[in-house]
């Protein structure tokens, strides 16, 4: 039977914000892949709504917050109605507590999706007072909690509210669903022969409209639009005016509300989106996400604990800026405007990354994961037509075509041979024996051939990849044991510490303590690769890799990618002389390269990977 899960929100469109967006984009893909997702949400109930969505009237707003005195009421009969086997408790959202009160919800087992922290302001001093009532109750949510998801790493890492609970937090990143309305704006154009800059949002404090105000103002050849509603448009229109030179039109514009048709119309015509929130209430940037979506380059504040900065390096899809920093704005925004060709790049590359890592499909897939370890559940089956075998070889006619014989019999026929410049058969007898060969044009190495295939696997549309090697020593039966352990992680390594020489075995335990990676066998080319971990590692960044082991481990835990090691047999009369740890020059020239590369990654260590 299908798995159910009850989202409890905040809003559901047509309410906007990226919570929101996230929320029913995430809703569809779910039901999409297989999940029975339903939503409890604040607001009135509309004709058009589906059967899943339950909105519930709000009678007031106090700070911020919805107050439906209907909802626990509301909750109670949903959990009855729906026979949910999860509650997924969107957060903040004073709504979710109402599960600390029903039997029914507590018999549940829950997953918070910590969206953000509630970030007190001394500007907002009803906030401070607020929060000191909220935060009682938030504990108590989370220590209730089975699993809590973070939007992105550095969130995770930054949050005070969540540091006691990071035992049992991940971070899987938001993603946006790729259905953007066509665009058509017909009014406000743009003027010509000026930078187009745009931004989106509440006109709130935290968005600090007022510093991009500030840096466009004076510019000549910069006009930023601003679109976006809220109780600070009157003071950024006065500052608009009292900044804009006599006799010459603004610089920016407010736009007020727009459609979500204008919305990307906007976003498809501009020439640079910017983002300059000053506080981490601004915990991911959905709206980033929409920008990458149409190719522009975004500009945004270099906000310590955010995501936003760590989305916009991870895609290489824009420049980052000191918060509030009006020079630094400005010359950031003159530099943009003499630079269209580094434009046209990082907005490539924005789009490149939606498309392979942030989709609302990929945060759906994640998020099973979580379901499935609460439930003790299978992971949902992956059809084999829907996995990659991947096998680097490099003169191995003499068993290679045993290796593939025997998994094309044991029912795994889409596979892969990447022949790296063999100097006999291999590639012949790869053919023959059932298999795809690749065979490039240059030495790549073993990491090199096995990244070859996780982009061929990408290109293909599969869903993940097995690596093995060509000589046998791999077992095929051991196959299903990577595939059940792919609940709990993004990559999973078949582990046989037995074949580990004297040479072997000093490495491993020089980078085990080097790294804190508490793994066995940290070369095994036996590996399972997830989706999300095939997209990372098929990074520009993953190829400057030497080999498979340390460095991917070092990015996969650098991107809240989980890793898991299971124990596997191998036929031992095949395990042959190792090409890395060959002899004690090869060991030591191995060891110094192999700890530069983590030396250097060293910042990003704070947590042991499971074993």
């Amino acid at each position: 039977m299908a798995l159910k899960v009850l989202h409890i929100g905040k809003f559901f469109p047509p309410q906007r914000g990226g919570m929101e967006t996230f929320l029913a984009d995430l809703v569809e893909a779910q039901r999409a892949q297989g999940t029975e997702a339903f939503a409890l949400v604040h607001g009135n109930p509309q004709a058009t709504d589906p059967h899943w969505l339950v909105r519930v009237p709000v009678q007031f707003q106090l700070v911020y917050a919805p107050i439906a005195f209907g909802f626990r009421s509301a909750l109670r009969r949903a959990i009855a109605r729906f026979q949910p086997d999860v509650l997924h408790l969107h957060m903040p959202n004073n709504a979710v507590f109402w599960v600390l009160t029903l039997a029914s919800a507590r018999a549940l087992p829950w997953v918070v999706h910590w969206h953000s922290d509630v970030v007190v302001s001394s500007r907002q001093r009803a906030l401070v007072w607020a929060y000191r009532l909220y935060r009682p109750f938030e504990q108590a949510v989370l220590d209730r909690a089975e699993r809590i998801v973070a939007t992105s790493p550095p969130y995770l890492e930054a949050s005070t509210p969540l540091a006691p609970w990071r035992a049992k937090c991940a971070a899987v990143p938001l993603g946006l669903a790729q259905n953007a309305p066509p665009a058509s704006l017909a009014s406000v154009p743009w003027r010509d022969h000026c930078l187009r800059a745009l931004s989106i949002g509440r006109l709130t404090y935290y968005k600090d409209f007022a510093t991009l105000v500030r840096a466009v103002a004076p510019l000549a050849d910069v006009e930023l639009r601003i679109a976006g509603a809220g109780e600070l448009r009157d003071s950024l229109q006065a500052l608009v005016q009292s900044l804009t030179p006599p006799g010459r039109a603004p610089s920016v514009v407010l736009l007020g509300e727009v459609s979500e048709q204008d919305k990307h119309a906007l976003l498809a015509s501009c020439d640079v989106f910017c983002l300059a929130s000053c506080e981490r209430t601004e915990a991911f940037g959905m709206v980033l996400l929409e920008a990458m979506q149409h190719g522009r380059p975004c500009l945004v504040s270099d906000l310590p604990g955010s995501g936003m900065p760590w989305l916009v390096r991870e895609a290489d899809a824009g420049w980052l800026v000191p918060a509030g920093d009006v020079a630094a704005w400005q010359a950031a925004l003159a530099r943009s405007a003499g630079q269209p060709a580094e434009r046209a790049r990082l907005g490539d590359n924005g789009r490149r990354a939606l498309r392979e890592r942030f989709t609302v499909q990929a945060s759906a897939r994640a998020l099973y994961k979580q379901y499935a370890a609460m439930t003790h559940r299978d992971v949902a089956p992956v059809e084999r037509g829907n996995v990659l075998i991947v096998i680097p070889a490099r003169d191995e006619a003499r068993t290679i075509g045993h290796v593939v014989a025997s998994l094309r019999e044991a029912g795994w026929v889409d596979v892969l041979v990447v022949d790296d410049h063999s100097g006999d058969e291999t590639a012949a007898v790869a053919k023959a024996a059932g298999a795809r060969v690749m065979q490039p044009l240059l030495p790549m190495g073993a990491w090199g051939a096995m990244q070859a295939g996780l982009r061929y696997a990408l290109s293909k549309g599969y869903h993940a990849v097995i690596t093995m090697d060509a000589d046998g020593q791999h077992e095929v039966s051991e196959l299903p044991l990577l595939l059940n352990a792919r609940g709990e992680a993004d990559l999973v390594i078949g582990a046989f510490p037995e074949r580990a020489s004297t040479a072997r075995r000093i490495a491993w335990q020089w980078f085990r303590q080097l790294a804190g990676f508490d793994l066995r066998d940290l070369t095994s080319g036996f590996r399972y690769y997830s989706e999300a971990a095939m997209h990372l590692l098929a990074s520009q960044e993953a190829t400057l890799l030497d080999y498979q082991d340390l460095g991917t481990l070092l990015m996969l835990r650098r991107a809240g990618l989980r890793i898991a090691e299971v124990p596997v047999s191998m036929n031992l009369r095949a395990v042959g002389k190792s090409r890395i740890f060959n002899s004690w020059f090869s060991v030591a020239r191995y060891m110094a390269v192999t700890t530069l590369l983590c030396l250097a990654r060293l910042p990003v260590r704070r947590q042991r990977s499971r074993g």
